[in-house]
């Protein structure tokens, strides 16, 4: 069974938004169900700092030894930051998805679009779990 906090914001897709200490700024990874699914990660590629994004935009490709898939970006804004350890150890996405895997930090450019998301009880309902 996968671990899906009840704090965080989930999308279909599998990424989840974090909140951060500036309530503008939100953190993006995937989640614990998508690193189960896809498996070892060997290699992240992400999107550098200062790119603008709509929701729904592909933000970056994650490669698994069984797929490659595109990541999602949960909602528009500005990406400010990139976790620039998932360079020498992509696998934190496995081990850590919702605290060191996290992939990247975004400026919401509209905060409305994060009541489109689903709620963990949601997501729990999406993934059958």
């Amino acid at each position: 069974m996968s671990k899906i906090p009840d704090d965080l914001r989930y999308t279909e897709q599998h990424e989840y938004i974090k909140s951060t200490q500036d309530k503008s700024v939100v953190q993006v990874g995937i989640t614990d169900y998508a690193q189960g699914e896809l498996g070892d990660v060997v290699y992240v590629e992400l999107p550098k700092p200062g790119t603008t994004l709509k929701q729904g935009d592909v933000f970056g490709t994650i490669e698994a030894v069984k797929a490659v898939s595109e990541l999602f970006a949960p909602a528009a804004g500005t990406v400010v930051d990139v976790n620039g350890g998932l360079e020498g150890d992509p696998a934190l996405v496995n081990r850590e998805p919702y605290d060191a895997g996290w992939m990247i930090t975004l400026r919401l450019a509209n905060p409305g679009e994060l009541d489109k998301l689903l709620s963990s009880s949601a997501y729990k309902q999406h993934v059958g779990e």
